[in-house]
Formats: structure tokens, sequence, C-alpha cells
């Protein structure tokens, strides 16, 4: 095809990484036309996540070539607004700098570690500071690192928890926390300038010289950092150690937990953790404690993914006698938490995560301080944290989906609103607990975990039990939270059957006559908010992501979206009751059955349930 030929003579004209090009003249010869056209003619986007694909040659790629093309438009971007950024945007903020972070993934050829390198080159030549970690690292050192530092920006590389063959390029601002629109827009249109993506001569002076390496020379221009942030890292995070010295030392004969790293960079620094905050060393899952990048015991190295990946710390805790479960994922910014107990094993969702956290930090409060505590959630998630900032007299404030925006938030709220972070989060496991960074962290979030699960068993009970407790205190708010495997046109098939003409009711399995009654939807897609009288919704509208939530009548809720990151459509579901559990839960699997069949409908769309691939 001619359009594939001109995208394969356009990517050879920029592309002087030999490796890459190998790939894309081999495909050409063996006349692999499908290959070609996923891989060339469509350029991947650069939105508020950064960059993340699949390690491969191509537009659509993580490569070599991507990495210095993203990286020259991104300092391009900050370079011609490097006024406002100091003048504007942090405070503190020293001179136009960048920190760079990578963990420890590498497949045919490609790395963190080398596209790391890669982005500090680009930098070194456009005149930044660089600060580059000298080893891999958890991500929440990054936004950690560039308040510390006062930096313009940072980078991380990592494909979080997607499979072994993906990576990605994830970018904080001077804030600390990930961006937001419009960045992501006048980042993309710079580095898709013509002038900007062929490789700049400064930038080849790094990577192509014959007599001395890209990491020498890198090494040579950058401050490498690691045992500094380290340092300030562990030593930051103690404010949020609430036991006694006394307690402490009554840790190890009341509570073991296990803990896996899912292949991942996190049981060094959770290890460092637990030494800082004074507690026991952790029962190690020896299987996954080591950073692997071929991920060897899991399919998908996601710890949301339930009881299959965390079988092997399962195994480990019962016969250590080590009760609850402590898991990242794999660049340690998410933390799931699993229990034994009644003979059998419960797996929290992010939601009763975050009950279990909110609680510990309130009680860890004064009463004076607890009028400036706050806390954030992604709309998805929970409304039960709401339940708790009115008992208490705190603020509650929910965003879109996505930590950049419960970040952002919880940032402006105790810079500008003189407000204490106690935890922002999201259901899918992310936690950012005070006030030190603005981006989810797993690691600081394990320890204190260990602290409140100690808590529990000092006092003759169990997470699950106290769960129970807190439910009886706040209203039992049950939520269901799923997706189904999909392309893009099945994606736009879904919620184009919506728009077609808005529902204003959902049947109900159970109980044909009293179907859920629908009284608010917001499409954030489209800029739609039955909510307000002028029909305009107070989130921001993002045309390029699909988002719809449902409000009904008896206070339930139910919102679908596409992933920001993979092939799926994500639906929410939650329910609430004042007094019963049963109820709540009946409730919830007759609406979230109501939904599936009639919104999202499956059967109609191709849409592929999880379990079946």
């Amino acid at each position: 095809e001619k359009a594939i030929k001109e995208k394969v003579d356009e990517w050879l004209s920029y592309d002087q990484f030999d490796h890459s090009r190998k790939e894309i003249e081999q495909l050409v010869k063996e006349e692999n036309v499908s290959e070609l056209k996923t891989r060339l003619m469509k350029r991947i986007q650069f939105g508020t996540a950064g960059l993340r694909s699949r390690m491969a040659a191509g537009f659509s790629c993580m490569n070599d070539l991507i990495v210095v093309q993203t990286t020259q438009g991104l300092a391009k971007y900050m370079l011609d607004r490097a006024y406002d950024m100091l003048k504007e945007d942090a405070k503190g903020v020293k001179e136009q700098s960048i920190l760079i972070g990578y963990d420890h993934r590498s497949q045919q050829g490609y790395s963190s570690k080398r596209f790391a390198e890669l982005t500090a080159a680009v930098f070194l030549a456009a005149g930044f500071k660089v600060y580059l970690f000298t080893e891999i690292v958890p991500t929440p050192f990054v936004p950690f690192g560039i308040l510390h530092y006062g930096c313009s920006a940072g980078i991380m590389i990592t494909a979080s928890h997607n499979p072994k063959n993906d990576n990605g390029y994830k970018l904080y601002w001077n804030n600390g926390c990930q961006i937001i629109p419009p960045h992501d827009k006048g980042i993309h249109e710079t580095i898709v300038q013509p002038n900007q993506l062929k490789i700049w001569d400064s930038v080849k002076s790094y990577i192509f010289d014959k007599d001395v390496s890209l990491s020498t020379k890198v090494k040579d221009g950058t401050v490498g950092v690691f045992q500094d942030i380290h340092d300030a890292y562990f030593k930051h995070t103690l404010k949020y150690s609430y036991l006694t010295d006394e307690q402490k030392k009554e840790v190890s004969k009341t509570l073991k937990v296990t803990y896996t790293a899912m292949h991942g960079v996190g049981a060094r620094f959770v290890k460092a953790q637990f030494e800082a905050f004074g507690l026991p060393a952790y029962v190690p899952t020896p299987e996954q404690l080591e950073p692997n990048p071929d991920f060897p015991t899991v399919a998908y190295p996601n710890p949301e993914e339930g009881k299959g990946a965390l079988a092997l710390a399962m195994k480990v805790a019962e016969s250590s006698n080590a009760p609850v479960v402590l898991a990242n994922d794999p660049d340690a910014d998410r933390l799931a938490v699993a229990e034994f107990s009644n003979n059998d094993w419960r797996i929290f969702n992010g939601n009763e995560i975050a009950l279990l956290f909110a609680d510990w930090m309130i009680r860890n409060q004064s009463e004076d301080d607890l009028k400036r505590c706050s806390f954030f959630s992604s709309t998805v998630s929970s409304k039960i944290l709401q339940s708790v900032a009115n008992k208490h007299g705190c603020l509650f404030d929910d965003t879109l989906t996505g930590f950049k925006w419960i970040g952002n938030r919880a940032y402006d709220a105790v810079t500008k609103e003189d407000r204490k972070l106690l935890l922002g989060f999201e259901v899918e496991i992310g936690f950012v607990l005070g006030s030190m960074s603005y981006d989810k962290d797993g690691v600081r979030a394990a320890s204190i975990f260990y602290e409140l699960a100690y808590d529990c068993y000092a006092r003759k009970t169990t997470l699950s039990a106290h769960l129970e407790s807190l439910y009886k205190l706040y209203g039992y708010y049950m939520m269901k939270t799923s997706y189904f495997f999909c392309n893009g046109d099945q994606l736009d098939a879904v919620f184009k059957a919506q728009r077609k003409n808005y529902p204003t009711s959902l049947p109900s399995t159970k109980n044909p006559s009293s179907p859920y009654k629908i009284v608010g939807v917001r499409d954030l897609t489209v800029g739609f908010d039955s909510n307000f009288s002028d029909n305009k919704p107070r989130l921001y509208v993002d045309p390029n992501h699909q988002m719809i939530t449902y409000s009904f009548e008896d206070g339930s809720t139910c919102t679908i979206r596409n992933s920001g990151t993979e092939p799926k459509v994500k639906y929410y579901v939650e329910v609430s009751d004042p007094k019963s559990k049963e109820n709540a839960m009946e409730k919830l699997n007759d609406l979230t059955e109501s939904v599936i069949q009639h919104l999202l409908q499956p059967s109609t769309h191709g849409l592929q349930p999880p379990n079946s691939s």
C-alpha cells in the first residue's frame, strides 16, 4: 500500500538507531503489511498519563526514537514557557531542571534504563540541569524528588502493572503532580512539529559518539541521585508513624505481615520503609521478591487482578502465620491488601482500604486539626469518605478519574487553602497519605497500613471485623468495579448506544415492577450534566475520553468509562444502606447485572469478560 510505504520511508528518515531500523526493514522484507500498519500508521499520543505502549519499532510503540522525539518536544515546550513556569506554576523552583527515574523493564533490546539515559541526553543537550537516578527506583521517589529539589518537572520510565512487553513515560510537573490539560495537548503539538521530529544535532553528539558511550556521557553530565532522595524520603515518612515506641516493641509478638513485590522494584524500599518506622521485617514471597522484567509467575503483574495474582503470597502467609498480605504493583505506587481470617481469604478493594486508612488517620489527629483536614477521591470511588468527612467536620471533594486530578486538587488544598491532607485515593488501590508528595504511593502506604493492622490485632480484632464496625458507623457503602476487554470500535459502540437516548431507568432483575429510576446523567465526554439547570458539568470535559455517570433516585451511582492505559471499558456501581450489609449487597448485585445487560450489552458489542482472556 502506498500509505504504508510512505510511513516506512518517513520512519527510516528519522530513525538512526540500528536496532529499530532493522525491525522495520525486516517487516518490509517479510511483506508483513498488517504489522507495519499497526506500528506505523498511527502515532502514539502524548496524554496526561504520558506515553504507554509495547516496546518495539514504529510510531505507535515505545522505542529509542519515540523517546528522543518526545523528550525534544517536552524540552522545547518547557523552554518556551520557562518564564511562566518559574514565575507562576510552583513555589520553590530554582532553575530549569528535570529529575528522571526508571524501573527494571527490559525486553527485545529496549529497556527503561536506556530510555532514561536517552531522556537525560536530550535535556542535557537543551541546557537543563538533570538529576538522574543511578539505580532503579519506585515511582513515588520521582514526585517526592521533584519537590525535594525544586525541579521544573520529573519523568518516570515505567509501565507500572502492564504486561512485560510494555513500557511508559510518565510526566510530573513542578508541583510533583501528574500533568493535567492543557499541558498534554501543548506538549503533543510541540512533539509533532516537523522540525522537532528529526534528532537534534546536539542530541546526536550524546547518542552516537563512537568513542564514548551514551551511559558514560550521561553519567558525566548529570547529577547522579539515589541515596539523597532515598534518605530524605524515609525521613519525611516518619511524621506518619503514629505508634509509640512501646507499641512498636509489641508488633512482632502481635502481627506478622507477608509482602510481595510482584516481580517489581518494591521489596528493597518497603524493607527500608519498615526499618524507618521501626517495624518488624515482612515475611517475603521469595518467588516474586526480586525485580524480574519477565514477571514469570503472573500473566498480569497487577495485584488488582485478585487471588490469581496474590496466590503465592497467600500460600506463604498461611505457612508463616502472617495473616495480612501487603502487595505492591511492579513500580510500587499501588497497595493491595488481603487478610486470612475465619479460615478464608478476603481481598480488600480500594474503597475498603481507603476507609481503614481514613479511620486511622482521623484517630491520630487532634480535634483542632480535624477542621483543617481533607479527603479527596476520584468520582468513581466510594462516597463513604464523604460520610466520614461530614461526621468529623473535614473537607471532602471528588475529582475526575486519574491521580493527576486527585494530586493537583490536594496540592491546591494544602498550598492555597491551608488544608491538611489526610488521604487521597482511587478505587484502583492508589493512595496518597499526607502531603510530603502528591501522587499515589504504595511504599509509605505499606508501612502506615502495617501500623493500623497492628492496632486492630492488638485490640483482639481483625481488619475485616474492624471494617464492619466502620460500616455500622458510617453506612454500608458497597461497590462493584470490573471491566470488559474491547477494541476502539467496540468501545465507541457502547457509548454511542447510550447517547442515542440516555436511559431514564434501568429494570431490576429481581423485582421488575420496581425499576432503578435515573435522576441524573453526567457525560464528561460531550459536556452534558442534567444535575444542573444549565446542563453543564462542573468537572473538566474531555472529548478524548469516554465517561458517563448515572445517579439513581435511591442514591446509587454508576460510572462507565474507558481505561486510559489498556483496551478496556470499565464500570463502577455503588449502592448504600444505612443499616444492612445484606440489603446493600443484594441491591448491588441486582443493579450491577442490570448495568451490564442494559448499558454495556457485552453480547451486542462483542465485549470480552476478564476471565475469558
